[in-house]
């Protein structure tokens, strides 16, 4: 049974929404191997993707057996769960919501019976024609089991769904191999899929590459994760990337790679500012380094008579570290950060609540008194956080706040992984630059150009998905009332036919 959601927040401000993550995903084959463990470490390695659920599917060969649950990825999982997961492949998942609501029947690892063995699947991203493949479902064989009957809400159990339905000309179910040949051309938008069968681990990735898929060795198998820190985690070597529209499988023969769609590289520019973690690389560049860059060239851009440039912990220490080096401002720690708010289930008191920021930062009087500062950040979204910051600041003693921020302003909703606030919410979106700042409380505010932050990156700009930043969309969106993360919800609780229920009035 569910325990309850155990999901941990980039927001400063309890009720305040920030740029939420992309989930995270993690496959292995490795007979011999701990697969499970491994697994687990490899989801600790990308809790930041994805704090709401966590799970893990193991194959032993014969059998796949799914764990998962509503919490951290530590909270989920303990050494008897871990070892009731026996086998030599598994795929392993991290979540949080951009399609379907916070709940457990929601949770991946997805799993489906076909009439091959079984499917386990875990998903990072959000597809964009959700309502399409909804009718893809409900239009598949009954004598397929129930696999045009999706209980959960969300866009993975319709690819799952999809997978396992498939049959040829003549009526024969197709393997999951043939399966995914036939429905990835299909399935639009951005996804990092990890699934397996008893016997074979498999991978695919969007033909924009939208969210980041890598491939690692083991020195008895083979690994596939969302980041590159997450092979580190469980000892694996970087091979190289999944490209883009490229589906792997790897067996007992090794790993076999084919193409279902031609790459379209729209690489997502907001990993490399704020969702990766700092010791990944994407793309041959390293996470860290653009941050420190996009810093750099943020002091070159909006230069400011200072006393001291301090993070706000920890998304804007790289790029805070950068403006100091770049302006020869010193560079300092005048927020304290505790760790571990977000990590209980246990809700503020409202005077707690009113206290705000203090629940997660907290100023060191000492080192800001008097002082001008700078106080560089990665985004602003609705600015609830950062007005409640500057205030802090000015409340600990603060001469001056200038607030610099590390990307441009968002302006535009993400539809392919991350769950920003809506456009209507975005600050950004009908106040000035300097409104902004007004509205802040700050003595100045800037942020880095568009141009200056995919400088920073070193990739070309047509192969980054800026769409956040400038509306330009890398694929086309249908009608408005055919996107959300609601899409799903009421109209396929309690197994309507995907189709059916979205014609529904």
């Amino acid at each position: 049974m569910p325990r309850g959601d155990g999901r941990l927040s980039h927001d400063l401000l309890p009720g305040e929404k920030g740029p939420q993550d992309a989930c995270g995903v993690f496959g292995v084959w490795a007979p011999g191997e701990e697969v499970a463990k491994l697994t687990y470490f490899g989801l600790y390695a990308l809790q930041h993707r994805g704090q709401e659920s966590a799970g893990i599917a193991v194959s032993n060969g014969s059998q796949i057996l799914v764990f998962k649950d509503m919490g951290l990825v530590s909270q989920v999982f303990d050494e008897t769960s871990l070892g009731s997961l026996q086998g030599h492949i598994a795929v392993g998942h991290a979540r949080y919501s951009t399609t379907g609501a916070s709940v457990w029947e929601n949770a991946q690892p997805t799993f489906r019976a076909t009439a091959h063995g079984s499917i386990a699947l875990g998903h990072n991203g959000n597809l964009v024609n959700t309502a399409e493949l909804a009718e893809m479902v409900a239009a598949l064989p009954r004598e397929n089991g129930r696999a045009n009957q999706v209980a959960a809400t969300n866009d993975t159990d319709l690819v799952t769904a999809l997978l396992a339905g498939q049959t040829d000309a003549d009526g024969k179910p197709l393997t999951i191999e043939e399966a995914a040949a036939k429905v990835l051309p299909d399935v639009k938008g951005a996804f990092c899929l990890v699934f397996m069968n008893e016997h074979t681990l498999y991978a695919a990735r969007d033909p924009q590459g939208i969210r980041p898929l890598v491939l690692g060795r083991l020195e008895r198998g083979w690994v596939v994760a969302s980041e590159t820190a997450a092979l580190d985690i469980c000892g694996a070597t970087f091979v190289r990337e999944i490209e883009p529209g490229e589906l792997i499988a790897i067996d007992e023969h090794g790993v076999r790679t084919s193409r279902f769609a031609e790459a379209r590289p729209k690489g997502c520019v907001f990993e490399y500012v704020y969702l990766a973690r700092p010791d990944t690389d994407i793309a041959g560049r390293n996470v860290y380094l653009s941050r420190v860059e996009m810093g750099r060239r943020l002091a070159a851009e909006a230069p400011v008579e200072a006393d001291l440039v301090i993070p706000t912990p920890e998304s804007g220490t790289p790029a805070a570290v950068g403006y100091a080096e770049a302006s020869g401002i010193p560079y300092g720690t005048g927020l304290v950060k505790n760790s571990y708010v977000g990590r209980t289930f246990i809700q503020p008191s409202q005077t707690i609540r009113q206290l705000g920021i203090r629940l997660k930062l907290n100023p060191l009087k000492e080192v800001i008194k008097g002082k001008r500062l700078v106080v560089v950040d990665d985004s602003i979204v609705r600015g609830n956080t950062q007005r409640a910051l500057v205030r802090m600041l000015r409340e600990a003693g603060a001469a001056e706040v200038h607030v610099r921020i590390s990307s441009p302003p968002v302006k535009w909703p993400c539809f392919f992984g991350i769950d920003f606030a809506t456009r209507a919410e975005l600050i950004a979106n009908g106040m000035s630059v300097e409104e902004i700042g007004r509205s802040l409380g700050a003595d100045s505010l800037a942020y880095i150009s568009l141009d200056g932050m995919i400088e920073a990156t070193t990739i070309a700009k047509p192969n980054l998905c800026r769409a956040c930043f400038d509306g330009e969309y890398p694929m086309a969106l249908p009608d408005p009332e055919l996107l959300g993360k609601q899409l799903l919800e009421t109209e396929l609780a309690g197994g309507a036919d995907a189709a059916d229920a979205l014609r529904r009035p």
